[in-house]
């Protein structure tokens, strides 16, 4: 009769522990699941930045003849980070993936930031209702953009908190739930939204 109570209480045991460390594993998916759901708002959000630059350059052409170098660097920054975005979206979390992300962002910004620059000399450029509606559809993409990178850095924070406290942290490492990389702009001053004025 001994034998059989200890039985059942390591059985017990031994279900509790499965059982714990089942829920553990399950926690630790559903956190990579969000911060990877939250990836994807800002991709979306990114993809509209991305499409509407050509048409911003297209109507800055017209007025700025003058200043195809910078144009033409608008257009070079935006490819460098079409190109980094898709690389972040094929592995959203991944360090170097996002790091690259970050920089290509940030050279998007300083070239529009040069762009909106030169385009107060135009007065004419400046009055133009298309450039209007497209400056304020940026600036507007701008925020969402800004709103879904601190829900995806939230999302990143909890599931590398997840992964990184004890017990979580021994399963973490044994089925490979990786760190996950934020969404960082290198620069303070690049945190903002390029100043639009017309």
């Amino acid at each position: 009769m001994g034998l059989v109570i200890t039985l059942l209480c390591l059985l017990v045991v031994v279900l509790v522990v499965v059982g714990y460390a089942v829920g553990v594993y399950n926690g630790l998916v559903r956190a990579r699941n969000g911060y990877k759901n939250a990836f994807a708002q800002i991709d979306v959000q990114l993809k509209r930045r991305h499409d509407l630059i050509p048409n911003l350059v297209e109507v800055a052409r017209e007025y700025m003849r003058h200043e195809r170098e910078t144009l033409e660097a608008v257009i070079a920054a935006r490819s460098g980070a079409v190109n980094a975005q898709a690389k972040a979206a094929a592995n959203p979390g991944d360090p170097a993936a996002m790091a690259g992300l970050a920089a290509g962002e940030n050279i998007l910004s300083q070239t529009l930031g040069r762009l909106f620059a030169l385009a107060e000399a135009y007065p004419d450029l400046k009055a133009n209702q298309n450039m209007m509606q497209l400056s304020e559809e940026l600036a507007s993409t701008e925020n969402r953009v800004a709103f879904a990178r601190q829900a995806y850095n939230d999302a990143v924070m909890a599931y590398n908190n997840k992964r990184e406290v004890f017990p979580s942290s021994v399963l973490a490492g044994m089925f490979n739930f990786a760190p996950a990389a934020p969404f960082e702009v290198a620069e303070p001053g690049e945190r903002d939204a390029p100043k639009v004025q017309f």
